[in-house]
């Protein structure tokens, strides 16, 4: 999974910085460059949670094949897209099921026990990260060659065809075997996890069972279960870790949303240094990811208190860079970020499954990804809205977000620490 999960990313990023030039040269405008830019990202936001809540129904296997096969499709239609119509068109397919990481995530939280679910998942993670430094140097390198971009979303399809390939070929029987001892084994687990199944009204299956009784229903009585699925996850008290997710997202992505035009202004650098800065801290980032098995037996697997003192190591630091008074700070500021956000971002997911429940692990991971999506959509308003007042305005206001998300978990310290404390014991 590490393998196809890097060559995810290492396809995907070398098309998407090469998109808008592309885009342009077909003679769109910026705001229909926009325009269909933010169509994509609508079309994430409400399709993650669907095709999340559809694995959990009809099995990883066959959902994650779909997921991959859809998006080569896309890529490939990229590839001939030769007006602003048949680009748009393209990203449709892309838009709805580009989900093949969250799909694969979930993968992971069924094989592996909650113990090292965070150190695979850091390892997971890394994997990935590679892939999207390694993909934009070979994507800007194949872009001078003639018809650059056509070749590029070409391999990117031949990428994802590959991984298809990868994915049938994976040891499906060994999951649905590992899947019941792992659910056997979890029995008699705390009554707050117990609790939070319950509110989500989620029954335990294996994925093998659940596939083949679900994947032969008819296409509305998936849908039907699939919205039922997720008015449980609407009903159920894990709001608080949704938010705290959704405002650390919008936190760092208002830290990065004017930060090479923030350098200039602040300490005149040019942008091939922001890029070099960025292009440093994903490096780290990877470097951080293999580090957390490491730092989770420091703190004795305690997720919540990881991501309570990775969220405040973030605020800290984002309140560095916004204060900075020379470029040597920003640079410390990014160095550690990289850490502390890897950290944070791996911890949020992991708490998620814990109180939430491996039977609902594709259900989770897409609402989480539906929440991030909405981050995305409120940070670059709120980004344009900072920098009317001043060049370290979105950051600033990425630290007050961050600090009503500490504040969130301090309130409700005691629901976690009383479920890690269960949880430890039952290890």
């Amino acid at each position: 999974l590490f393998l196809p999960s890097f060559q995810d990313l290492f396809g995907v990023s070398m098309v998407v910085p090469l998109m808008n030039l592309h885009i342009k040269s077909l003679g769109a405008s910026h705001t229909v460059a926009g325009i269909i830019g933010s169509l994509y990202g609508i079309m994430q936001l409400f399709s993650s949670t669907f095709v999340g809540c559809w694995s959990d129904i009809v099995g990883r296997r066959y959902s994650l094949l779909a997921c991959i096969l859809l998006s080569a499709l896309g890529y490939f239609l990229l590839g001939t897209s030769t007006t602003v119509f048949l680009f748009a068109i393209s990203r449709v397919p892309v838009g709805i099921f580009k989900h093949t990481l969250s799909i694969s995530k979930a993968l992971l939280s069924d094989l592996v026990s909650e113990r090292d679910r965070p150190l695979v998942m850091g390892r997971f993670n890394a994997a990935s990260s590679v892939g999207f430094i390694l993909g934009p140097v070979v994507g800007g390198y194949l872009t001078e060659l003639e018809d650059g971009f056509y070749q590029t979303s070409f391999i990117c399809a031949s990428i994802f065809l590959l991984n298809a390939g990868l994915v049938w070929m994976l040891p499906w029987s060994e999951e649905d075997t590992g899947n019941r001892e792992h659910q056997e084994g979890n029995k008699g687990t705390d009554s707050f996890s117990a609790n939070a199944k319950r509110d989500l009204h989620l029954k335990s299956a294996t994925n093998g069972a659940l596939a083949s009784d679900s994947l032969f229903q008819s296409p509305w009585i998936q849908v039907a279960t699939v919205l039922k699925r997720i008015k449980g996850i609407a009903c159920s008290d894990l709001w608080d870790i949704f938010l705290v997710r959704l405002l650390m997202s919008v936190a760092i992505l208002l830290y990065y949303s004017n930060f090479s035009l923030a350098l200039e202004e602040r300490f005149g650098v040019k942008p091939l240094f922001a890029g070099y800065l960025m292009s440093y801290s994903s490096a780290l980032g990877v470097l951080a990811g293999c580090l957390l098995g490491p730092i989770t037996r420091l703190y004795q697997h305690n997720t919540y208190r990881i991501l309570l003192h990775s969220s405040t190591l973030t605020c800290t630091l984002i309140l560095l860079y916004a204060s900075a008074l020379s470029i040597w700070m920003v640079i410390l500021s990014s160095t550690f970020l990289a850490f502390s956000t890897t950290i944070g971002r791996t911890c949020i997911i992991d708490l998620e499954l814990t109180i939430g429940g491996n039977e609902a692990s594709g259900t989770l991971l897409g609402v989480g990804q539906s929440v991030t999506s909405v981050g995305r959509i409120v940070a670059p308003l709120l980004s344009g809205i900072a920098q009317e007042f001043s060049p370290c305005g979105p950051p600033s206001l990425g630290v007050g977000l961050a600090l009503v998300a500490i504040l969130i978990m301090n309130a409700n310290k005691q629901k976690y620490c009383s479920h890690g404390n269960v949880k430890l014991k039952n290890q």
